[in-house]
């Protein structure tokens, strides 16, 4: 009788197990979403691929597909996002039932981490070089190419409207810009697109390289550029107050992150706030990685991370950064043109969002060619430009489809 009680008592924890899960119904899936969580840490920690990021994200990963463990509750946002539901936009419900990263994700869905990680960005960006030669902005701009090119590839291959802007915001490389979207328009998708967001960041060394090569003639990337001019105090003091004006009631809807970018270049710049520049760059900026990159990952569980949706994000997510790379390298060598040789055509390759990782590739591939030739500040002029740009190409897709 005694042994018989003991292995109803063992079957009853087994049942009861997060183990026995794996095995019922679609729990497979969790523990595939479990192995990828654990190859994303391996990928941020032993290779270091934008490691402050991604191992929070696969960490957050990790437990949400952990069953049973009530950490993340995907039904809750499907409720909330669902206008027959009773609590379609119902905080007070997700506060009430959920877990400790659906608390997290509140402040993803409210876009409040996007914009306080622009705030540290703005604060940590030094606009001199874009200022000193405003031309780079032209690269800036046509680094956005992939955005929109993604954005009708998406719609080609059946994407909703405001799904296929999330897809195309790519392109942007810029991670906060990209959640900032996606939890506007498509946050069924925020899982996806941030990983490939961040991927392709991260591989920029890898990625764009060949395409500088291929679209650059030799002679061309040993173009050594000329030292620009000192920027003002006064000049990069005016510079945030200005666009904030002028692309908020150009954009409004990119008016919360463009405002924090300027606030926080503002706090750099002004001269009077240097405690407060400082902790928007540090202790700030560190606290609200650690919940985005968690309730990001959260989002990625297994029964709607693993479809051919994930598969179609991920290709068209680098064609776009790719598209975008391209862009900006092809602005280059016109305003090479039209200069008559005085701009080294690689820096356009920095016109996307990634500072300052594009920038040092395009330094690198630079001095390949030339060893006395430093790219780097002329290359930052495009990579800060980039940052605006993908800001105002979301706002623009957002006032479109939001």
């Amino acid at each position: 009788m005694l042994a018989f009680n003991i292995g109803e008592t063992l079957l009853g924890l087994w049942n009861d197990s997060g183990f026995n899960s794996f095995f019922v119904g679609d729990g497979w899936k969790s523990l595939v979403m479990i192995a990828i969580a654990c190859v994303l840490l391996y990928l941020g920690i032993v290779k270091k691929f934008e490691p402050l990021l991604l191992v929070g994200i696969a960490f957050g990963c990790l437990l949400s597909n952990l069953p049973m463990s009530g950490l993340y509750n995907q039904e809750l946002w499907t409720a909330f996002m669902d206008e027959s539901s009773e609590y379609y936009h119902s905080y007070g419900h997700i506060l009430a039932n959920g877990g400790l990263l659906d608390f997290f994700y509140i402040g993803v869905k409210t876009s409040l981490y996007p914009c306080l990680i622009f705030m540290g960005v703005g604060a940590m960006t030094d606009f001199g070089p874009m200022l000193s030669n405003p031309k780079s902005m032209f690269m800036g701009a046509g680094a956005q190419l992939g955005v929109f090119v993604a954005f009708l590839g998406a719609v080609l291959l059946g994407f909703t409207g405001p799904e296929a802007a999330s897809i195309g915001i790519i392109g942007g490389a810029d991670g906060p810009t990209a959640i900032f979207l996606t939890s506007k328009l498509a946050p069924h998708l925020l899982g996806p697109i941030a990983i490939a967001a961040y991927s392709y960041m991260a591989l920029i060394p890898l990625i764009q390289p060949p395409f500088m090569k291929l679209l650059v003639r030799g002679k061309d990337r040993e173009i050594v550029m000329k030292q620009s001019r000192e920027v003002s105090k006064t000049e990069k003091i005016i510079f945030p107050i200005m666009v904030s004006i002028f692309v908020a009631l150009l954009l409004p809807s990119t008016a919360p992150l463009i405002g924090c970018l300027m606030l926080g270049n503002l706090f750099r710049e002004c001269g009077v706030t240097a405690r407060l520049s400082d902790t928007v760059q540090n202790a700030l900026m560190n606290i609200i990685t650690i919940m985005l990159s968690t309730s990001v990952g959260a989002t990625m569980v297994g029964a709607s991370f693993l479809n051919a949706q994930t598969i179609w994000i991920i290709l068209l997510g680098v064609c776009a950064f790719i598209l975008s790379t391209v862009g900006g390298l092809l602005v280059g060598k016109i305003m090479c043109w039209a200069t008559k040789g005085k701009i080294n055509p690689l820096i356009g390759s920095a016109g996307v969002s990634a500072v300052p990782m594009a920038a040092r590739v395009a330094q690198d591939v630079g001095r390949k060619y030339n060893p006395t030739n430093y790219l780097l500040m002329h290359a930052m002029g495009p990579n800060v430009a980039g940052v605006i740009g993908s800001a105002i190409a979301a706002g623009f897709l957002l006032s479109v489809f939001g």
